[in-house]
């Protein structure tokens, strides 16, 4: 038996990555789940791939309508759908600006509300958002990132406030630099793959990246019934980038 037995969850994002890694673990401990995303075709049994553009309302109304006529409800929602942006303030036009708060706080929003109705009729209903620690750290060429997740930490909050009265949790995680197919990409795009990834690993000051499953480790925490007393909790599994300040080794 699995903690998490009859209930439904949707994971946006979920065919990949950190999305990919908490929708086998939720199902691993016996929920139901679907993965939103724009590629949902080479999702592995049982979870259940549903076409989703969290940056088009239609797209997402059906995508959460036909989660819920295939389980019959929907418990848990884990908007994890997210893209990044290099850069400082001044890198990035104003197309990209819109484009990247269109998915990464926008889409929240809309896939937020097309689960609401469904969320108020669950006996265990939570929602789990992908932040960053870039919301909470300044990290250099993350301007527009940074921003971004800064909104969804704040959302994260004004959700969870909401909702309250709905019976519904809201928390969100924090994960630090993690070695995910988008980190994967940046290295690749990088003059010096290896160097760089040796950079990213000493910013952490576990000296490693972390990886996928440790971050879904965390999502399926706050979005258990066993942390049913926690709500506006934000969790970070950063390698201790966060709130750890060393001295620097002789």
């Amino acid at each position: 038996m699995g903690e998490f037995d009859g209930l439904v969850a949707a994971v946006t994002g979920g065919a990949s990555g950190i999305g990919l890694a908490a929708a086998g673990q939720l199902a691993r401990q016996g929920a139901r789940v679907a993965c939103l995303d724009l590629k949902p075709d080479d999702v592995p049994a049982p979870l259940v791939g549903v076409a989703c553009d969290v940056t088009d309302d239609a797209s997402v109304t059906a995508a959460v309508a036909e989660v819920v006529r295939r389980f019959g409800r929907l418990d848990v929602l884990v908007n994890n759908a997210g893209i990044g942006a290099q850069g400082t303030v001044a890198d990035n036009d104003d197309d990209e600006w819109h484009r990247v708060f269109d998915v990464n706080v926008v889409g929240i929003a809309r896939v937020s509300r097309a689960a609401l109705p469904h969320l108020r009729q669950s006996p265990s209903a939570v929602i789990v958002n992908t932040c960053s620690v870039a919301a909470t750290a300044g990290i250099p060429q993350r301007a527009l990132y940074s921003a971004s997740k800064g909104a969804v930490r704040a959302l994260t909050f004004a959700m969870a406030a909401d909702h309250l009265e709905d019976g519904i949790r809201v928390n969100c995680v924090h994960p630090g630099t993690a070695d995910t197919p988008w980190v994967g990409r940046l290295l690749d795009k990088a003059e010096d793959p290896e160097a760089e990834r040796r950079a990213l690993e000493a910013r952490q000051p576990m000296g490693r990246l972390v990886s996928a499953e440790e971050v879904a480790q965390g999502i399926v925490y706050l979005a258990s019934p066993g942390a049913a007393a926690s709500t506006a909790v934000e969790l970070c599994v950063d390698g201790g980038m966060q709130n750890l300040r060393l001295r620097p080794k002789s």
